[in-house]
């Protein structure tokens, strides 16, 4: 699944005209055209004035309103599709602050009741001791780290709710991904044990030589079935595309198929704990 921020921006400006181009081919002022698509005038507006994203369900009603051929609908079909994709650039969310990604998280997290997470390369910061928290935003000014960390931390009281259920799978290199003196990591590795005993929580391991795909790997979180996120070195791309977020979930489900749980889980991390310890 390749990203192409540039292209989400180019996608969204592209619907947009592409949707006032239609309506006024047909003829309709945006009063009519919202009149026969249910919508408000000024939601007509913002969409072809780029102002706003609009939703799949969206683009088809006004699509069918405007009576587009077929292979305008697939089209704009498509365009909407990538446009409903958002690129969370590093220096763009360093700009903004981690403070508000850390709002943004916790609102997602409490409107969710089933999370997956894969993790590649590192363990999340919902797993995390404080001092892998600390390390792994060390990049970030250090004015923001204090307050980052403590809420990072704040946020894992979402694990303490019953009602969530979290399914967390995570390669080898991910839980020894050296981040902290050994010590520290054998403590980090000890929390991921710990937390696979909460009956919320599952946490598998696909331990080094396990073949679990061919596909490109990446870092991804899927929240219920409405929303999924993607992880690089450069940002983040928010998904809301049902397909996207159903291929992720699909993806999610051949990794768990191939990943250990439960008690053999908790030997791998005892084992790489103590490696660590020596």
């Amino acid at each position: 699944m390749a990203i192409q921020p540039e292209r989400l921006d180019q996608s969204r400006m592209e619907l947009a005209a592409m949707l006032q181009r239609l309506r006024k081919q047909a003829g309709l002022s945006g009063a009519r055209l919202a009149a026969r698509c249910n919508m408000s005038q000024s939601k007509i507006s913002r969409i072809e004035g780029n102002k706003i994203r609009p939703s799949l369900v969206d683009v088809e009603q006004i699509l069918k309103a405007l009576g587009a051929p077929p292979t305008v609908t697939a089209e704009a079909t498509a365009l909407a599709r990538i446009s409903q994709t958002e690129w969370q650039g590093r220096r763009t969310l360093h700009r903004k602050g981690l403070e508000k990604k850390q709002w943004e998280l916790a609102g997602i997290e409490a409107s969710t009741t089933d999370f997956r997470y894969f993790l590649l390369s590192m363990t999340t910061g919902l797993l995390a001791i404080p001092e892998y928290i600390t390390a792994s935003i060390s990049d970030t000014p250090p004015a923001q780290q204090a307050q980052a960390v403590a809420m990072k931390l704040e946020r894992q009281a979402v694990l303490l709710d019953h009602a969530k259920n979290f399914t967390f799978i995570l390669t080898e290199q991910a839980v020894k991904y050296p981040l902290l003196p050994p010590p520290s990591m054998a403590m980090q590795i000890d929390r991921l044990t710990l937390l696979s005993h909460q009956v919320n929580i599952e946490i598998g391991l696909l331990p080094l030589g396990v073949n679990f795909g061919s596909t490109p790997l990446s870092t991804f979180t899927v929240y219920d079935d409405r929303l999924a996120t993607i992880e690089t070195d450069l940002g983040a791309a928010v998904f809301r595309d049902p397909r996207d977020v159903r291929s992720l979930l699909d993806r999610f489900d051949g990794y768990q198929s191939r990943a250990v749980f439960g008690d053999e889980a908790r030997g791998l991390l005892t084992q790489w704990a103590r490696a660590f310890r020596r």
